[in-house]
């Protein structure tokens, strides 16, 4: 029991200071323009392009699907900041000489946000019923609640190997923007699946989000958690193969540098 209860001390500290320290630069004005203005300027964007295209029913297509979206802003860019940061700030010499669990480390860099991107989808939702008129009156909100955290937590999966790879990535945020419009153009969000040939669909598939997206379409539609309940097993698998892999190569790396005694470079 003392075990696990330093092992979750050092998850939930770790997750709060690296995200204090991530945004130590924030002020409440530029926080809530990020989770304000940015997410609504993508979905009006797509989904007033799409319904243009398309005719004003398919709205709610774009609307969700760029919704669910936003969750990969804190996912891809925060996520991978919190693990690679530790290199840029110096602070990596120190993390890989503490004796903590490195586990409840890696994790807790994703922590606070997936309650991040849970807000930031929860907020695009809210946007997109009071501008776009999506009707939620048939909507199951403990299932939608559960697509949006379990879509939160597979994107900052993602997050975690992208961080992963950054602590030897000389030129992160060139990946980090290719992966997040790679997420933009074939999660779903705005180009229906069956638009894409075979084997682009089975890349899509092995994509976080893309579950998601279509999980919270089906249930803003009236589907239950049990119909949606393959895409959300199936999404937080996506989701959990990313964060193995991720801690996979942290702990390469590493070893890596360890053995090489650089630690602020590999």
């Amino acid at each position: 029991m003392t075990g696990l209860l330093n092992w979750l001390r050092v998850f939930v500290r770790g997750a709060v200071l690296s995200y204090i320290a991530l945004f130590r630069w924030f002020r409440p004005a530029q926080y809530t323009a990020s989770k304000i203005v940015m997410p609504l300027n993508q979905i009006l964007f797509f989904t007033l392009l799409g319904s243009y295209a398309l005719g004003t029913n398919s709205a709610p297509f774009f609307a969700i699907g760029n919704s669910l979206q936003i969750a990969a802003v804190s996912g891809i860019y925060g996520v991978t900041m919190s693990v690679g940061g530790e290199r840029w700030e110096g602070t990596l010499v120190y993390l890989f000489g503490t004796p903590a669990s490195r586990m409840s480390i890696f994790l807790g860099r994703a922590f606070v946000h997936i309650l991040d991107g849970m807000l930031g989808v929860i907020l695009g939702l809210a946007w997109s019923g009071l501008l776009l008129g999506v009707d939620f009156s048939h909507t199951s909100l403990l299932a939608l609640a559960l697509t949006i955290l379990i879509t939160a937590a597979s994107t900052s999966g993602l997050g975690l190997l992208m961080g992963a790879v950054s602590l030897a990535a000389l030129e992160t945020f060139f990946v980090n923007n290719t992966v997040y419009f790679l997420l933009l153009v074939f999660s779903g969000a705005n180009v229906p699946l069956q638009n894409f040939p075979g084997w682009v669909q089975a890349f899509s598939y092995m994509l976080p989000l893309t579950r998601g997206i279509q999980a919270a379409r089906q249930i803003v539609a009236g589907a239950g958690l049990s119909e949606v309940a393959p895409l959300l097993i199936g999404e937080a698998a996506v989701g959990a193969i990313y964060i193995g892999l991720g801690y996979l190569l942290f702990r390469t790396f590493e070893t890596i540098a360890k053995r090489r005694g650089r630690l602020e470079s590999f």
